[in-house]
């Protein structure tokens, strides 16, 4: 990693600039994909499962059967694992639930928001060289609990055609039944028009490849919605004298060997406590299977010192990372002075792993500075909000002059006709309750 001392405040721009995404490589591949399926839907589907994962599937849905051999095939120590981290996962989605309540904004007219569910939901769960089995429960459980009616998850086959048995595992265990052997730009489409299998839905969600994430920005032109925009996991640690140099380390190349696109960041205001984390990076890092991803990733890593704590909170608000490590003595109070940030992780005995798996806060989260506009993944994710309003007799009484008066500025006729006509019902049937 490259060590920066005091950077001039000019230069943190282009200091914390993230590599641009270029799809221009892909781009036509992922519009030829698209508009295949939309066109042949399932015949698409297997043409292009054959010729990219080199497979012949019979079929696309995954059967009962091949459910019950991925759950004979799954370690009971790791179902329990899972079984704890689906339990907390599901205290805290449960948690963000909100109870509509009635405002009565002038008297008479009351109003009120009620998340309603959306109906079809698509799940994208990559199946590469890491079969992320936690992304089924990231993404599945807010959205059984926010009440999705249809949950589609698509997922690749491996070569001999089949989805990693953790994957299918962790999928029917909370209760997702449509699971579909199609990965990458293909999978998207498929769940942005349908296909004869695989049924249309109205967002979609989950991490993915260049080609995935491209696919998923291409389908909001027909009028999909997804999660959010994607790039490159990142992580940027704040520590200090008093963090454990293993733990930085740790934390730092948890991240970095998820790509070699990868970017971790170092952020300090002591420069006396960066050889003791490089060393631990040295060792931890000849330790890991994915240690030439790693490599790549710390390539263009950096560890950075600042002069105080003012200039730490604002890097870390203007870099906005996906995922904040506080490893400090102060922990808390500068956790208070954070205000973009995907997911924050406080104190030297809270890893990033932690999110990631099992504390119950959802992992699917905005990289590439998009945490200073965007959410992670939550149970407001799967709803719309709905909004109502219910005007009295003594409501209309109250706020129609008003409406009236705007809707005459505005010079919209008919708005303040719709007011008017019921201003006069309304007084013509109160005259006549009075009269009898």
């Amino acid at each position: 990693m490259e060590r920066i001392i005091f950077p001039d405040k000019k230069n943190w721009s282009e200091l914390l600039k993230r590599a641009e995404i270029d799809y221009s490589g892909i781009e036509k591949r992922v519009e030829e994909i698209i508009e295949q399926v939309r066109s042949k839907g399932d015949a698409a589907l297997f043409d292009l499962t054959r010729s990219i994962e080199g497979v012949d599937l019979p079929t696309l849905k995954v059967s009962i059967e091949e459910f019950e051999e991925a759950k004979q095939k799954v370690d009971g120590s790791l179902k329990k694992a899972i079984a704890q981290a689906k339990n907390n996962i599901e205290k805290f989605h449960n948690y963000q639930k909100i109870q509509p309540k009635v405002i009565e904004t002038t008297p008479g007219v009351k109003c009120w928001q009620k998340s309603v569910a959306i109906e079809k939901v698509g799940l994208y769960v990559p199946g590469g060289s890491a079969p992320l089995f936690s992304t089924v429960l990231m993404l599945g459980i807010p959205a059984i609990i926010a009440g999705c009616k249809e949950i589609v998850l698509c997922t690749p086959p491996d070569k001999n055609g089949k989805v990693h048995p953790t994957i299918l595992y962790a999928a029917q265990y909370i209760g997702i039944q449509h699971v579909y052997k199609v990965g990458g730009a293909q999978a998207i489409a498929a769940m942005a028009f349908g296909t004869e299998s695989i049924p249309r839905v109205y967002k979609i969600f989950g991490p993915g490849n260049s080609y995935v994430t491209f696919a998923k920005q291409k389908v909001m032109s027909y009028g999909v919605a997804i999660d959010m925009p994607a790039g490159p996991s990142e992580v940027l640690v704040i520590a200090d004298e008093t963090s454990v140099p293993a733990f930085v380390a740790s934390d730092l190349l948890s991240q970095a060997e998820h790509g070699p696109d990868s970017q971790v960041l170092l952020v300090t205001t002591q420069e006396n406590i960066l050889p003791a984390i490089e060393e631990e990076l040295n060792q931890q890092l000849h330790q890991l299977p994915r240690k030439d991803i790693a490599v790549k990733a710390l390539s263009h890593s950096k560890m950075i010192v600042v002069r105080n704590e003012d200039e730490v909170v604002e890097l870390v608000n203007e870099y906005a990372p996906e995922h904040l490590i506080i490893a400090t003595q102060n922990a808390m109070a500068l956790t208070d002075r954070i205000t973009n940030a995907g997911s924050v992780f406080i104190g030297n005995l809270t890893p990033e792993s932690a999110g990631d798996y099992a504390s119950g806060t959802n992992h699917t989260l905005p990289t590439h500075g998009y945490a200073r506009v965007y959410s992670g993944v939550n149970l407001d994710s799967y709803v719309k909000k709905i909004t109502f309003q219910h005007i009295t007799d003594y409501g209309i009484f109250n706020l129609g002059p008003t409406i009236e008066q705007m809707a005459e500025q505005e010079q919209l006729h008919a708005h303040k006709n719709a007011v008017s006509l019921r201003l006069k019902y309304v007084i013509n049937k109160y005259c006549h309750d009075k009269l009898g």
